[in-house]
């Protein structure tokens, strides 16, 4: 517990395309020279391959997933865009501005909006979207570093993680305290400690000691604790079996359902059990807005509404809806709960 209140302090209180042309401290901005990776920007990231077990051993850290946006930051350029990207100079110019005192390096992170009292708040980046930072809004962003691409003019991707990790820490070391490494461990049990201890650790990723590479060649798996709860059937979207989903809803405080999630693909047990229990509500298609579904800006979600009187159980990395009223990855469906009415549904909301 000594690590997660370490960890708690310090993120409470601390916390133009470029070529791909290899030119040595040969870009300028604000009359000072800076060193150009030799790879173009924004670069294709390493991803994570989701497992349902924290899997430790020899050669593996473990880091804390933290709830944010996963972003690349040029360092002493002050450029920064996301996974996959877009240019978020100008909505996080105060990350922007604070990478321009470390040395010429490209960093991957996530971004987190940390709240007065410590806990990180996911929906407050949406907040930044298209205006950038001001005054009082209550929270303050901070770059989570987890990786190296590159120093200077040079590409470390080829490196192994353990001596990209050594590099890390020492390109942050006396850094801005708005960028800060993200705490690694080998231990499975000090990991587990991590999740729950601050509000926005949501799971854990594994690393083995390799060389970064684009897409999941990097060999990374990402764990997330999950919770089962219950939502009401409002729909059906999908055009096959093998993609068929549901639209979930809660009861709002006033008795109206409200849709809070887009499921993941039925399993075909799930759908035989649910088949004979769904009844149309109306002839014809609706539409949802994408971020039921998913973040904001992602397209509409089609599907045949039924009449709300079915019960599942669901299993989410969130206990219940929250940031624009939503689980915001797809939750499981787990089995039908005949035993349940909508009646008995908390409010969502």
């Amino acid at each position: 517990m000594l690590a997660c209140a370490r960890l708690g302090a310090r993120w409470a209180h601390s916390l133009t395309q470029v070529t791909s042309r290899r030119v040595p401290r040969s870009r300028a901005r604000d009359g000072y020279l800076y060193a150009v990776p030799a790879f173009a920007l924004p670069a294709s990231l390493a991803l994570c391959q989701s497992v349902d077990r924290v899997r430790g051993g020899s050669g593996v850290s473990l880091e804390p997933k933290f709830d944010g946006w996963r972003c690349q930051v040029l360092a002493g350029a002050g450029r920064v865009w996301s996974r996959h990207g877009t240019d978020l100079t100008h909505a996080f110019a105060d990350i922007a501005q604070a990478s321009g005192g470390l040395p010429d390096c490209v960093l991957d992170g996530e971004l987190v909006a940390v709240l007065d009292s410590g806990e990180l708040a996911f929906g407050k980046l949406q907040s930044r979207s298209g205006r950038g930072p001001r005054s009082n809004e209550g929270f303050t962003v901070h770059l989570a570093a987890f990786d190296v691409l590159a120093v200077g003019d040079t590409d470390w991707r080829p490196k192994r993680y353990e001596e990209r990790r050594v590099r890390l820490l020492d390109l942050l070391d006396s850094g801005p305290p708005a960028i800060r490494p993200v705490p690694v461990t080998g231990d499975v049990a000090t990991a587990l400690d991590w999740v729950g201890a601050l509000g926005g650790v949501e799971g854990l990723v594994m690393k083995p000691n390799l060389p970064y590479v684009a897409g999941r060649g990097s060999g990374w798996l990402k764990w997330r604790r999950m919770h089962s709860s219950e939502a009401a059937v409002l729909g059906v979207s999908g055009r096959t079996p093998a993609t068929q989903c549901l639209i979930l809803g809660l009861p709002r405080s006033g008795g109206r359902m409200q849709a809070v999630g887009v499921s993941l693909p039925l399993k075909q047990e799930v759908r035989h059990e649910l088949l004979p229990l769904l009844r149309p509500a109306r002839a014809t298609e609706a539409e949802l807005p994408g971020t039921v579904g998913g973040l904001p800006g992602a397209a509409p979600v089609r599907y045949w509404p039924v009449i709300p009187e079915v019960v599942v159980e669901v299993e989410a990395d969130q206990t219940k809806p929250r940031e624009f009223g939503r689980f915001r990855h797809r939750p499981r469906v787990l089995r039908v709960r005949g035993d349940m009415s909508v009646q008995d549904l908390e409010p969502g909301s």
